[in-house]
């Protein structure tokens, strides 16, 4: 093969197979969905004629006081999720990164969460929050923070909380063993240095230890943005979008759109706007991580 291509060459033949499957799968779909933006398609079992409308399904979706409203709930979702998940998964990574007894058991065991399916974890959260027979509610009586038990999933007002809740505890020990894997990495020599100047745990952090792995946190919480802006199978588990659609989503508000009142053209449009705002938090992760590198 030597002979006949040059290393670049070589690389891209050997990319070829992936590049055309991830195009079949990924690109081609894409192209279709786009198509149907601009059009009046509907999903029915007759024949229909669909007509090319231009940009009037954006105008529509964009125009939507409940789409509008969905944007701002998955944005809610995501910025607190996500913090929420780095900040605990990093407190864990660096308690992991300690030297004591059973730490190796640990470091296994803090994977489980992350290991149960996204339903399975919404089925289990479901039922701790269940306001006849729930394990939260038994609890917070039992230690006195409550008089009586609450719907936690039926109030408008906690049930966005009560979904992240159960979001972060799932995915924070992704966070956590990226985190983890970083420390790994920050030379001791420094940390000891920068103790016997008298700097304390805090300075230490922030001074030394942050800068060092804040590059893999920068990969995982884009990573992790973009998942999370696309929230679906947990919210339709846990709320079917409700009370009062205070945890509809607009990946929720996608699903209903093009399968439940089946608009597969104003329900396309809504996708596509949904994918375009996660290109533009993927767009402000590599900006970030121009900034912290310098060069990319």
């Amino acid at each position: 093969m030597g002979s006949f291509f040059g290393a670049k060459q070589q690389k891209w033949l050997l990319l070829a197979p992936a590049i055309l499957v991830l195009s079949l799968i990924s690109f081609v779909p894409f192209l279709k969905t786009l198509w149907l933006s601009f059009t009046d398609s509907e999903i029915s079992a007759l024949p229909t004629v669909v007509s090319f409308i231009g940009l009037e399904n954006y105008h529509y979706a964009l125009t939507d006081p409940d789409f509008v409203h969905s944007l701002g709930r998955t944005l809610y979702f995501t910025f607190s999720s996500v913090a929420a998940e780095v900040v605990l998964g990093v407190g864990v990574a660096l308690l992991l990164n300690q030297q004591f007894k059973g730490r190796t058991l640990i470091r296994a065991l803090i994977i489980l969460p992350w290991a149960i399916p996204t339903i399975v974890n919404a089925v289990t959260w479901r039922l701790i929050y269940n306001p006849d027979y729930g394990a939260l509610n038994a609890l917070l009586l039992q230690i006195g923070l409550i008089s009586e038990y609450r719907s936690w999933l039926g109030d408008p007002a906690v049930a966005m909380n009560m979904v992240i809740l159960a979001d972060v505890w799932k995915n924070f020990p992704l966070v956590a063993y990226v985190a983890l894997a970083a420390l790994q990495t920050v030379p001791m020599d420094m940390l000891n240095a920068a103790r016997l100047e008298g700097a304390g745990a805090w300075r230490r952090f922030y001074k030394i230890t942050l800068p060092w792995i804040i590059g893999p946190l920068l990969v995982i919480i884009v990573l992790r943005s973009v998942e999370a802006f696309r929230v679906f199978d947990i919210i339709y588990v846990m709320t079917r979008g409700g009370p009062a659609n205070q945890t509809k989503t607009a990946s929720f508000y996608v699903y209903q759109e093009y399968f439940s009142y089946l608009r597969s053209g104003s329900g396309s449009s809504y996708a596509i706007i949904v994918a375009l705002i996660s290109i533009i938090l993927i767009f402000g992760y590599y900006k970030a991580a121009k900034r912290q590198n310098g060069t990319l």
